[in-house]
């Protein structure tokens, strides 16, 4: 779920999908090599709007704390395991907006149990590079190494047995149909259980594509940088957008909103300018500028047919899934993406990672295609 676009007169890229480089993915940053891109380091200077004024904060930090008491026993909700610390109200409400940001997750659904595995990892706190130039170049460069991409075509059915995979649909209006021995399967669970392949409905039930929307702001100036000058993130625990951002350490006039969790449920399907109005009053209701931006871009991902959410996490119970879903069908069908990964999963890092997974188990299977 990456997609890199370009707002004429800014002179840096805007991702409505993919942005950061979260942890240090090998899969990732050897691509990179590869490709002669570098990656950027990102400026990690927050604020927080919280009791009527801006202060400043480490949301990473404040997720960190929560990992010092491990769930006991059985799994349960985020929520519940919040509910039984001791904490700060702010830390509580910057784990919250962790969950519901950062993990795209409910609160209510999620496994505690996972978000403590996730955020005690080392790539929580650490710096989250981006490629230069955007993810749109550094995937050009991939699909350029002899890949032939069929692209615009929509598959509407899938049949397979021991050995053979036949899939159909449309391109263009017109019927399109494909068959090979083997296939490996990368959509985003918010469209795979579309395939009705049984034996991944199990896990599939134990996993959840939470939503996402973004919305990309250029202005005539980076205003915000003449009060709150190298301040990257901003974030406004009650408002419909939580959280906006800056390009930092490069300088445009250009900021972009999030939603997700339970805050992108309550938005999705509105208009694209419905969904500008309430990420234009979250900035200036944080930074008390009226300004009006001269160009935007949104990408709601619940929205959109090809993808139903953002990417995924375990619900409560669901330990294992991801591993259940990423083993193999009899030797024919593969199964990669975010999802499937259980060391970057949600991240770009985590799809191209499992992609390696799946090719490296075809070519171990020892059966002729």
């Amino acid at each position: 779920r990456c997609e890199t676009r370009r707002i004429p007169g800014l002179p840096v890229p805007v991702e409505l999908g993919a942005e950061f480089i979260h942890g240090r993915p090998e899969a990732t940053f050897s691509l990179l090599r590869d490709a002669g891109i570098p990656a950027v380091d990102s400026t990690r200077t927050q604020l927080v709007a919280f009791d009527g004024r801006l202060r400043p904060v480490n949301i990473f930090q404040a997720a960190q704390r929560i990992t010092r008491a491990k769930p006991k026993g059985r799994d349960v909700s985020f929520r519940a395991f919040l509910a039984r610390q001791r904490l700060p109200r702010l830390t509580r409400t910057l784990a919250t907006m962790m969950v519901q940001g950062f993990d795209a997750a409910d609160p209510r659904q999620i496994s505690a149990r996972e978000v403590i595995d996730e955020w005690s990892g080392e790539g929580i706190g650490a710096s989250q590079p981006r490629p230069q130039g955007g993810y749109g170049p550094f995937l050009e460069n991939l699909a350029s190494r002899g890949a032939r991409l069929q692209l615009e075509r929509v598959v509407r059915r899938m049949r397979w047995s021991r050995g053979s995979v036949e899939v159909e649909g449309t391109f263009r209006g017109e019927r399109w149909r494909a068959w090979a021995p083997r296939a490996v399967i990368t959509l985003p669970i918010g469209v795979l259980p579309a395939l009705r392949i049984r034996e991944k409905s199990a896990a599939l039930a134990k996993l959840a594509s939470g939503p996402v929307i973004r919305v990309a702001m250029a202005f005539r100036e980076a205003f915000w940088e003449k009060e709150h000058p190298g301040v990257a993130f901003f974030h406004s625990p009650e408002a419909p957008f939580p959280t906006f951002w800056t390009p930092l350490p490069m300088h445009a006039p250009l900021l972009t909103a999030w939603a997700g969790g339970p805050k992108a449920e309550k938005l999705t399907g509105k208009k694209p300018e419905a969904l500008l109005r309430h990420a234009l009053a979250t900035v200036q209701s944080v930074l008390q500028i009226a300004e009006e931006p001269t160009a935007f871009l949104v990408h709601d991902w619940q929205a959109d047919p090809y993808a139903r959410g953002g990417y995924s996490y375990v619900k409560v119970g669901g330990t294992g899934a991801r591993e259940e879903l990423a083993a193999p069908l009899e030797d024919t069908l593969y199964f990669a993406g975010e999802a499937t990964d259980t060391e970057h999963s949600g991240t770009v890092g985590g799809a191209l990672a499992s992609g390696i997974r799946a090719a490296r188990e075809i070519l171990n299977s020892g059966t002729e295609p």
